[in-house]
């Protein structure tokens, strides 16, 4: 009897785990979990059979936790490297280690269209193999600069003009889900006889497939996408790309122990991996919204998120599996100091560790699959009888905001809104997709959900644990000056 090896291959983004997954399981005309299936954060199908699972890369770090040798495994396979997520930097370093140290015989594989290969392939003292393939033909056309604050209005004057030129259904990336909403509404004004779907992560599956698939009535589609469908997927249809050029990605600022999106121009690996879109089953046409000047000015490869993110999550796992020192692992790019050392301080004062090294209760904070401040918020909660308040804020924090600006930033109204929307039974509506995750964190604590009043000082209590130095207080005078408990002052 062959003693089969299980095949683990990691994606970046969820949306392309799921349906990598159930496009293998058709081929082989079985239900999802038989010989593939998937494993992503909160959704599992895999089974005693399968042989080839699908996940995302966060969740191999936490596998590697659980079973160091992984032991049933014989090959890792990371997919779409190009777009260096930290935790593919993670996973990847964990990996070498369990190779070097405990498992020989374990294989890995990166892959992509747009690798760096030099610095890998000297990094891993590994083989390089490329593959040729047939690739269709797309031409690029260059349109100017743009002004990104008439992206929608610029973009949609581009795909009007695109569709009368060119066959074929059409997909457009913009930074993100604002941008996509915006820019619907001024397609649907100016266009009739198509089909519009946005495509971003926060969508339902079923809103999500829909624009995936070629439109069931035959007719022309038009996928309003953020950097989502850049890799990974495979839009059936596509014959024209329009790219705005802008993407969205968070930054970590070890000032002020912050992250936050920003809209930057993309890099040519990513621009490429666009126009690619266009060509995958038939010879398309690309429309770069920026000059050539642009175009040689842009970064060969974008930044490494490890160089620019929180790293309180990256330390934890390190010290779960006993390593005290993240400059010990093998890394393609090594994680800065300022923001290691930010993370260090944040987790000591999370009491997750304690001279460096895991504590008990931290632990426990890692086991849960969330931020270490989430998680240290949680486990307060649960000690103090406020489990069901602590789900939905940590849920609400996550996700992006259910509500406008002008309603202002008090956390209780959105709690309210989650509560209504819960007590009414609703679908698909915004807050679908964090009472889906606030439930999935009660199920890991054996809970049920509450409908008791909101306490603004309980919520208060909890977000205070999560971020402790965020604590502030207002200085005297009249310059509208906060001090935060880390010392810092801002207005």
């Amino acid at each position: 009897m062959v003693n089969w090896k299980k095949i683990l291959m990691l994606e970046p983004r969820r949306l392309a785990a799921r349906s990598i997954a159930h496009r293998m399981s058709d081929l082989l005309d079985e239900p999802i979990g038989r010989t593939i299936g998937y494993r992503i954060r909160f959704d599992t199908k895999v089974s005693q059979q399968t042989k080839i699972e699908v996940l995302t890369e966060g969740i191999l770090t936490r596998m590697l936790h659980t079973d160091n040798e992984l032991h049933d495994v014989g090959l890792i396979i990371f997919d779409e490297f190009h777009e260096r997520s930290i935790h593919a930097d993670v996973a990847l370093a964990l990996c070498r280690e369990a190779q070097q140290v405990l498992k020989p015989d374990l294989r890995i594989m990166i892959m992509s269209a747009t690798l760096d290969m030099p610095l890998l392939a000297d990094l891993l003292k590994a083989p390089v193999v490329i593959s040729k393939y047939k690739a269709f033909e797309v031409e690029r056309f260059y349109t100017g600069d743009i002004d990104e604050h008439m992206m929608p209005e610029m973009a949609a004057h581009t795909i009007s003009k695109a569709v009368k030129v060119h066959p074929g259904d059409l997909l457009a990336f913009f930074p993100g889900q604002g941008q996509i909403r915006k820019f619907e509404e001024i397609l649907k004004s100016k266009l009739s006889g198509f089909e519009i779907h946005p495509l971003y992560g926060q969508l339902p599956i079923n809103a999500q497939r829909a624009a995936l698939f070629p439109d069931k009535n035959g007719g022309r589609k038009i996928v309003l996408a953020t950097s989502i469908a850049e890799t990974s997927l495979t839009i059936e249809g596509i014959k024209i790309v329009i790219d705005t050029g802008y993407g969205r990605t968070s930054r970590f600022d070890t000032k002020s122990g912050l992250s936050r999106l920003e809209t930057i121009v993309i890099s040519k690996d990513a621009a490429d991996q666009r126009a690619g879109r266009a060509g995958r089953l038939t010879p398309g046409v690309c429309y770069r919204m920026w000059s050539l000047t642009t175009q040689n000015r842009m970064q060969a490869h974008r930044i490494p998120e490890i160089e620019a993110s929180d790293l309180a999550p990256l330390i934890l796992g390190l010290a779960a599996w006993g390593i005290t020192d993240a400059h010990q692992l093998t890394w393609l790019t090594p994680p800065p100091k300022g923001s290691l050392a930010q993370a260090i301080a944040l987790l000591h004062q999370l009491e997750a560790l304690e001279k460096g090294r895991i504590t008990p209760l931290g632990k426990r904070i890692h086991q849960l699959p969330c931020h270490p401040r989430i998680a240290y918020m949680l486990l307060f909660a649960e000690a103090n009888n406020t489990l069901a308040l602590a789900a939905d804020i940590a849920a609400l924090l996550e996700e992006r905001d259910p509500l406008t600006r002008e309603v202002g930033i008090d956390l209780n109204l959105r709690i309210e809104g989650l509560r209504r929307f819960r007590s009414l039974n609703n679908n698909g509506h915004r807050f679908g997709r964090i009472d889906q995750i606030s439930k999935s964190y009660l199920r890991l604590f054996d809970k049920d959900q509450s409908a008791e009043p909101i306490d603004p000082y309980d919520t208060g209590i909890l977000i205070a644990q999560a971020y402790p130095e965020r604590i502030t207080c207002a200085r005297s005078g009249n310059n509208a000056q906060f001090q935060l408990s880390n010392g810092r002052a801002y207005r």
